[in-house]
This record gives C-alpha cells, structure tokens and sequence, in this order.
C-alpha cells in the first residue's frame, strides 16, 4: 500500500482549519460561542505583556473580532466554565478537561518539590499550613497578600518568597484553584471551596492510560497530522515515549497511518494521521482571505519548528534579545492571509495618545506589498484598535521595511 503525501498547501490547510483559521473571523464572542472556541484550540495560553493586547485577548480576537476581554473574564470567574493551570505554560482551560489534569497534578507533586527547592533555595514546604489555614480562615488571597516579611529567593526573573512559593505549589498540585485575576496577579482559594465534589476527587479522575489516550487524541484532532513527539508536547503532559506507545498501538489497531507532509521547502516528513484524513473536508476549504494579526503564542506558531516547515515561516520572540541584537523588534506580530504569512509587523498601543502606532513592517520574502494588501492591513488596524483601547492609527516613517531574506 503506497503511503499518502499530503501537499503544502493540503497540509496548510487542514492546520489552519483546525486552529479555526480558515473560516472567515465572524460570529458571536462571549458565553458559549467563546467556550466553544476555546475549546476548539484546547486551551489559550496567558501572557501579561500588552504592547497592544494581551496574548490571549488577541487569540481569541483572531478568530472572533466581536471578542472583548469581558468576555474572558466571565467565563473565567463568574461562569466557572474554565480553569488556569500549566500546559506549556500558563493557560485557561475548559473546566470539562479538568479530571485530565489528575496526573499532572500528581507528576507536578514529585517534580516541583525538588525543583522548587533547587531554584529558590528556601524552605516554602513550612508554609502550608499556614497559607490554607489563612484562606480557609480569611478568604482568597493573593501572593501580596502573604509573606510581607519574608526573605525573597534572589532568583532573577521569577523573586519569590517561600510563601508565593508555597501557593504556586500548592496551585499546581491541586489543593490551591485560582479564581481569577487582579490585574494580572493570580487569587488563590481552596480547591474544595470552589469545585463540585467529584472533580476535587483525586480518585475518580481517569488513570494514566486513559489520561494519556485523551491528551494523544485530542492533540491528533487539533494538529490534523503529527509525530509522537508532537503529540506529546501539544499538552505538556505526557512524555514522548508515553506518546510514541500510544501510536504504536493506534497504527496496530487501525486508527493510524503513516503520512508523508510536504514541507514549504519541498521536502517531505513523516507524520501520522487518521485513516479518512485523504477526505477530511478541510482539504477542500480555501482559507479566507481576510487579513488578520496573530499573537506571537498563536497555537498556529506556538511550535515554531512546525511553523517553519509548513509555512516557510521563521520566527523567534526577541523581548529576552539584547535590543542591539534583534532583527526585529522586542514584540512582532505576523500576519495570516489566505494559507500564507505574509509579513510581521512592530507596531504598540500608545494609550495616552489613543493611537496604535505602526513602526515598521517587513513582507515575507516573496510577498508584494501592494495597495490591496495594505488596504486589507489598515482594516484589520481600525478592528484591533477597538480591542487595544486606542481609536485611531499612525505610521511612523520608514515604516514599511524591505523582506529581509530567509
């Protein structure tokens, strides 16, 4: 039997697809149009920086240009329809996925404790007591709200004192549920204080296998295509091998096959998929051609190797660069239109002048930056300036940049 190659451009269009990026950005943004989105991506990662959005205002907005980051919120608090732990990162979660986050709960047991210790290099194992009594006692806190005196860790980026340790740990092993957000600081409670009895059951949740045949399946679902070790570190939950086990007894019962992917350099590389992907109705839905803004933590680009490879699309966060040694700029944007990237753009909300300000974009090579396009780009500003909370738009001179070459 021969093995099926997918195109470039099949390929494309299957990933856009299932990030929800192919349908025209349309639709209502709130309740359970939102829920559903998230749900469709399986998680959206959080990021504080708002050069102009925050990273998971704008990947909602993407894909639901009425989305307002109320809208988040609700879900977030007042519904209790999602739940923040760790995939990756930081993230929102549907609160149905919550049983499946047992074994990394349990797994964080074991690896945060002697890391914790290594990195911050204090005892945050004697508080708690202290920090559950506290809530149970007083109520929701924050990490300002315990360990005032404390001696933080010195540890650069992350200066936590044993206390905020504490909570973190105890947050992501399961006594702790955050409840929502002051700013962009985390309010903790107690687990059982918040969900219904049967989640907070550590013995009810599904087992590791059954764990980790729903992380493999619901990664397969949202990536179209993958390698075992894609599939692993969609959730961050399960490792490779765990991965790799779980394909080999798909391909054995007939659930899986392999694939060959053309890449946009016209190389091919293996992957697995469904038996049915050769007529998956994505493959016949041409992307919409409405311009739009990603965040740099798309889920579309979040593996930036796989982004590379099906788009020709190099691309790094240089915030954490020396600024004499970016190519670009400390926060770029790329810009999606059809199934192509077709440029990055600097550009950065100025609230107390109500502007967003473009400084420079740079086309893809390849790519002709003509009046349609810009016409197309200066729409999609005057959308997200709704959401950036400014009401106009300029652009620097010199803005628009030559490609640089790949």
């Amino acid at each position: 039997m021969n093995t099926l190659t997918l195109s470039n451009q099949d390929a494309r269009r299957l990933f856009l697809h299932r990030h929800l990026l192919s349908d025209a950005p349309q639709g209502d943004a709130k309740g359970d149009a939102l829920l559903q989105v998230i749900q469709g991506l399986g998680f959206v990662q959080l990021d504080s920086i708002n050069t102009v959005a925050r990273a998971h205002d704008l990947i909602l907005f993407s894909r639901k240009p009425r989305y307002r980051p109320s809208g988040l919120k609700r879900l977030y608090e007042n519904d209790n329809a999602l739940f923040e732990h760790w995939t990756h990162d930081a993230a929102v979660i549907p609160m149905a996925y919550y049983p499946y986050w047992e074994m990394r709960r349990r797994r964080d047991a074991e690896n945060l404790r002697k890391r914790y210790r290594n990195w911050h290099k204090h005892d945050f194992e004697a508080q708690f007591d202290k920090l559950l009594d506290q809530i149970r006692e007083q109520g929701p806190v924050c990490s300002a709200d315990v360990g005032k005196d404390e001696k933080r860790s010195n540890s650069g980026w992350w200066d936590w004192h044993p206390s905020k340790t504490a909570l973190e740990y105890l947050w992501r092993t399961g006594a702790l549920h955050v409840i929502g957000r002051d700013g962009f600081q985390k309010r903790y409670d107690l687990t059982e204080r918040v969900l219904e009895a049967h989640l907070c059951d550590a013995t009810a949740a599904p087992d590791d296998t059954a764990t980790i045949d729903w992380c493999c399946n619901g990664a397969l679902e949202r990536l179209g295509f993958a390698t075992h070790t894609e599939l692993a570190a969609f959730w961050d939950h399960i490792s490779p091998a765990e991965a790799k086990d779980w394909v080999a007894r798909e391909l054995a019962d007939g659930r899986l096959q392999p694939i060959m992917v053309t890449c946009a350099s016209g190389e091919t590389r293996g992957a697995f998929a469904r038996p049915d992907i050769a007529n998956d109705p994505a493959l016949q839905i041409e992307p919409t051609q409405r311009l739009r803004v990603l965040s740099p933590f798309d889920p579309a680009l979040r593996d930036r190797k796989r982004a590379e490879r099906l788009f020709g699309f190099n691309y790094r966060v240089e915030m954490f660069v020396p600024e004499a040694k970016r190519i670009y700029g400390y926060y770029v944007f790329p810009i999606l239109q059809g199934d192509s990237i077709i440029a990055r753009v600097d550009m950065k909300a100025f609230r107390d002048r109500d502007t967003l300000v473009v400084r420079a974009l740079w086309p893809e090579p390849g790519t002709r930056w003509g009046k349609g396009k810009q016409s197309a780009f200066e729409a999609e500003l005057m959308r997200l300036t709704k959401l950036a909370g400014v009401s106009q738009v300029s652009f620097d001179d010199d803005w628009l940049r030559a490609p640089k070459s790949k």
